[in-house]
């Protein structure tokens, strides 16, 4: 019997989660995407298809992604962002992963910076 590899779970569950949740005018998603060397994070409002701001580690003077500091400095930046768009509340969308190391610490950050979740 074949074993499906890490990202076709991921992919599984994150199918799952946004069956569950979308992004309104009102209160954006924040989905994230980890890479092994970087992270990546939008505000994005489904009703209208826009990504209302963004931040990712692969910016240039960025952070570094691949450790939770990077993923840190990328949560302030995209709440900062966010937030001077107008946005004061999300909800959050883990893209399949654990709410664990850089997924949180990005989290924790942009909670930190000011947004509501």
């Amino acid at each position: 019997m074949a074993r499906d590899s890490k990202a076709t779970i991921r992919k599984r569950i994150h199918k799952r989660i946004r069956a569950k949740l979308a992004g309104t005018t009102e209160r954006p998603r924040l989905a994230v995407f980890r890479s092994l060397n970087h992270i990546y994070a939008q505000v994005i409002d489904d009703t209208q298809g826009l990504t209302v701001a963004a931040a990712a580690s692969n910016e240039k003077g960025g952070a570094n992604g691949g450790n939770v500091a990077g993923a840190k400095a990328i949560g302030k930046l995209v709440a900062e962002r966010a937030k001077a768009k107008g946005v004061e509340a999300v909800v959050f969308d883990r893209g399949g992963y654990l709410y664990h190391g850089r997924v949180k610490a990005l989290a924790d950050a942009a909670r930190e910076a000011g947004l509501k979740f």
